[in-house]
């Protein structure tokens, strides 16, 4: 479980594609300093499993599911990433509850400042914009972000210049393809409302709700 408040940013040092041997390296300082092997690290927001660290380096291996469901195969030697450890129980909770598994990705169709502030603006299919709401929260690429506007196409956010320093936010342009993981509360709400035929039924439901004062 992550926060999405972004540790460091890494550089990709080797992707390595070989079918069930995929796998990528990751220079990065931060993240390693305890790290052991078998601890996750969320890359540009993907939960990725430590396999192997040296020399400021780590490896983690890369299933063909992560590579097609997330911007992780578009990666090549060079290529900044956000870089987030596993949040500890003892830690602040600066962000919100970030799971690491992406539920889809988006892409950067416009940029604009404003002020201090930089707007994103990220187009998405329904299926993610369903679960985005005004004023929620969204991690893109790992960064824990609050959704400033939502339309039928796309959504925005307004960052603060440290965000887009200190992540690699700030290198987007337009046309570039995202991470997007939405707030997993929201959609847990919706499975248990809507259950499967084959499930027994919790006989809750929007007029129970609103017959109780929900």
């Amino acid at each position: 479980m992550f926060t999405g408040i972004i540790e460091e940013t890494g550089i990709v040092k080797t992707v390595n594609r070989s079918g069930a041997s995929s796998f990528i390296e990751i220079q990065a300082k931060k993240v390693l300093e305890d790290v052991s092997i078998g601890d996750s690290i969320a890359v540009n927001g993907v939960c990725l499993t430590v396999t192997h660290s040296d020399g400021g380096v780590f490896r983690a291996d890369v299933m063909n599911e992560t590579l097609s469901r997330s911007s992780l195969g578009s990666l090549t030697s060079g290529s900044p990433v956000n870089l987030e450890r596993a949040m500890v129980a003892n830690g602040r909770f600066g962000g919100h509850i970030v799971s690491g598994h992406i539920d889809g990705t988006g892409t950067v169709s416009d940029i604009r400042n404003d002020g201090i502030a930089i707007w994103y603006t990220i187009a998405a299919p329904p299926g993610l914009l369903r679960y985005i709401v005004e004023k929620g929260s969204i991690a893109v690429d790992g960064i824990s972000l609050t959704v400033a506007r939502v339309t039928d196409t796309s959504f925005s956010v307004s960052v603060i210049p440290h965000t887009a320093a200190q992540t690699i936010l700030g290198t987007k342009k337009k046309g570039d393809i995202v991470n997007l993981e939405n707030d997993i509360i929201g959609k847990y709400v919706e499975k248990l409302m809507k259950p499967a035929d084959t499930a027994p039924q919790s006989g809750i439901t929007m007029d129970f709700l609103a017959k109780n004062g929900f």
